[in-house]
């Protein structure tokens, strides 16, 4: 009797922990400025911040749910937020639709997220379930390199310097508040954590 109680606990544990995506921290518990001018000009935008990171978000909604299936898989599977993965996709290659054959960045950066051929092998086609477990599993690798770094930072902060890690290194990521400076434009953690909030709000 008592083992059948043990196996009952223990089954509802996994079944709690089951399609978990908040292991590393959660997007909305994170202070955002969003896009910076510099990101939001070539999008043809008059205004920067929050508002800029929503707007492209939203353009890119309709391109993004084609993946949206896939992307929640591979969230669950890896216990990291669905909505941030949407966020990054969103950032890297506007849902796929800047690519030429699934490539971008002058021919160095490989899919939908964007992995870096100059420092990872490419795996599965650029729009396949593999491909974003590649590199939602990169995102994770900074995750935890920054953990180590910061271990006094929340863990909502260090989730934010493993994003801004996933574009310019985590050597990069020196202080909390200056972590962006030296990403692309300066704004990258800031531009995918509100990208990020937009597609959590739309089911992601």
């Amino acid at each position: 009797m008592y083992l059948k109680l043990v196996l009952l606990g223990l089954a509802a544990l996994l079944g709690a922990s089951e399609g978990r995506t908040d292991c590393y921290g959660s997007v909305n518990g994170i202070r955002t400025s969003g896009a910076s001018c510099t990101t939001a000009k070539p999008e043809g935008l008059s205004y920067c911040g929050v508002r800029a990171s929503e707007t492209i978000a939203e353009r890119d909604l309709k391109a993004m749910d084609q993946y949206k299936t896939i992307i929640k898989r591979v969230g669950e599977k890896l216990c990291v937020e669905p909505a941030l993965i949407a966020g990054i996709i969103s950032r890297e290659s506007h849902a796929g639709k800047v690519l030429k054959n699934g490539w971008g960045d002058n021919g160095n950066g490989f899919g939908l997220m964007q992995v870096d051929k100059n420092f990872h092998k490419p795996e599965g086609t650029w729009n396949s379930e593999t491909h974003i477990t590649q590199g939602t599993n990169i995102l994770i690798t900074m995750i935890k390199t920054i953990q180590r770094k910061f271990p006094h930072w929340t863990k909502d902060q260090q989730l934010k310097g493993g994003i801004s890690a996933y574009n310019a290194g985590s050597g990069n990521v020196r202080s909390y508040d200056r972590m962006d400076i030296g990403t692309t434009h300066n704004d990258y953690s800031n531009d995918v954590v509100a990208r990020a909030q937009y597609y959590k709000k739309h089911g992601y």
